[in-house]
């Protein structure tokens, strides 16, 4: 997976007094083009990577005409949904009196359907609905399976059990399921079943089409990456109401955003809502953050712990059903690498010893049976569930499959190239080998909006600078790739 800082895109800072513009998506989030000839800002979808997908895109001091302004906004229009929350619920009040019979969902349109617009959806796939269905609609629902935007992917139901059983161990009674639909039902479905008193539960999803079966005070259209309620101020109060805990209920959150998203606006969001949480209470608290946990892949920890120092990554492995490697199984992987990031006390969530886990009492945790404590670095190493080995050289623990490369002076793969490490090539502003360019103290002063050749017409292109020079090259020496595999197959 390709991140926006391999391919020379960091993530900027907004003026303060400067709102984004926004897409279909809501406000959309600055981004910065980085090269050794400085950068431009501009504004891009916060939810979507791909251009296809949301083909938003604007100059940070691009002059937008009013004509074109306007257009935006009826196109953001069109791509509303066809009814809204209020709608949705009271057409679902009708759907539920339906005889058994006259219930149709249409798998084309992803909707409910009442009886009188049966006859327009008449040449698709229509399936009758049952109250057991209804109550499942993460299983009724196709899932939206886009890895550049709102890839859907859903817990297994050995991981989402999980979960809540630890949420009710740890005497959770509000859940805010932020991307967890399939926890969200797991929880409306406990309660069904329990006499005692029901655990609250609220989900977050910028997938609209729950809307239809979920009330305003269950389900808030939102997007996680720009903390953005498309419900507009009611359903920020709805989640400000859920958070108080005026009552007692503890309350916790429960995330598993898309894997290609970009860590720091997640991070913020989660961080947003923190602070409505500690705005909520009564000041009794000397807890100072909300209990959370970010379900994501490991090798995305130190981003993570960059943005959320007072988390820490379980041994935990996630699975989800529709996945097609991140699962246990013959077409998955033998160990999955979504795991579970908290701010939690890692000591107070036992993982499961019946699936492989044990508690190592130096480490204060619970961990995967082959994560081995090493007394040199008296912690348990291992992130992705193999056995790590100590390099004496480096002085840590490093994969099984690296080896020490003394060219290099530190362990990697047997057939890496050799030369300098992604640390050691320093920073595009100054070039200086001790920090990178978004840690430059001159990176603000010698950040260039304007950069390119002039064309023809006498006006700059964008792709003129040293970022498209860098891509055709990237592009010619793909083709010269393919070229000779194409030979070596004759």
């Amino acid at each position: 997976m390709e991140s926006c800082e391999s391919l020379g895109i960091e993530l900027a800072v907004p003026e303060k007094d400067r709102p984004a513009p926004c897409c279909p998506h809501g406000p959309t989030l600055l981004f910065e083009k980085v090269s050794e000839g400085g950068g431009r800002r501009f504004y891009a979808c916060s939810a979507c990577r791909d251009r296809k997908d949301c083909n938003f895109f604007q100059w940070e001091d691009e002059k937008v005409s009013e004509a074109r302004q306007l257009a935006r906004e009826e196109e953001n229009k069109s791509k509303m949904p066809p009814f809204t929350h209020r709608e949705h619920c009271a057409r679902f009040n009708k759907f539920v009196s339906l005889a058994v019979h006259e219930k149709r969902f249409c798998t084309e349109c992803q909707l409910l359907l009442l009886p009188g617009e049966q006859a327009a959806h008449s040449s698709h796939r229509l399936m009758e609905v049952t109250s057991a269905q209804l109550r499942r609609p993460s299983v009724l629902l196709r899932p939206l399976e886009n890895k550049k935007s709102n890839a859907q992917y859903l817990f297994a139901d050995r991981s989402a059990h999980f979960l809540l059983d630890t949420l009710v161990t740890l005497g959770f009674k509000k859940v805010l399921c932020v991307g967890t639909p399939r926890l969200h039902e797991l929880i409306k479905l406990k309660n069904l079943e329990k006499k005692e008193e029901p655990m609250k539960s609220l989900l977050l999803d910028i997938d609209f089409r729950y809307a239809q079966f979920y009330s305003q005070g269950e389900f808030c259209h939102y997007n996680m990456f720009n903390h953005h309620f498309f419900g507009g101020e009611a359903a920020s109060k709805v989640l400000q109401s859920f958070l108080s805990e005026s009552a007692g209920d503890k309350v916790v959150m429960v995330a598993d955003p898309p894997f290609g998203g970009l860590v720091k606006p997640l991070a913020n969001s989660f961080s947003l809502i923190s602070h409505m949480w500690k705005a909520q209470q009564n000041g009794g608290s000397t807890v100072t953050e909300m209990p959370m946990m970010w379900i994501f892949p490991y090798f995305f920890e130190p981003r993570i712990l960059e943005c959320l120092p007072s988390f820490r990554m379980l041994d935990y492995q996630v699975d989800y059903d529709n996945h097609p490697l991140y699962k246990h199984g013959k077409t998955g992987r033998k160990q999955s690498p979504v795991r579970l990031f908290t701010n939690i006390t890692p000591r107070d969530i036992v993982l499961p010893k019946e699936e492989g886990y044990r508690f190592c009492f130096a480490c204060e945790r619970y961990v995967w049976s082959l994560n081995k404590h090493c007394s040199k670095c008296n912690m348990c190493p291992s992130k992705d569930g193999r056995e790590w080995k100590h390099c004496l050289t480096c002085e840590k623990c490093v994969k099984p499959s690296w080896r020490h490369c003394g060219a290099c002076g530190r362990c990697a793969l047997p057939d890496h190239p050799c030369g300098l490490s992604k640390e050691e090539q320093g920073c595009f502003n100054c070039g200086s080998l001790k920090h990178k360019r978004k840690a430059c103290p001159q990176k603000d002063a010698q950040r260039t909006h304007k950069y390119g050749s002039k064309t023809k017409k006498g006006k700059k292109s964008i792709f003129a600078g040293p970022i498209h020079k860098a891509k055709a090259k990237r592009k010619s020496g793909a083709a010269r790739r393919a070229k000779k595999a194409a030979a070596l197959s004759l």
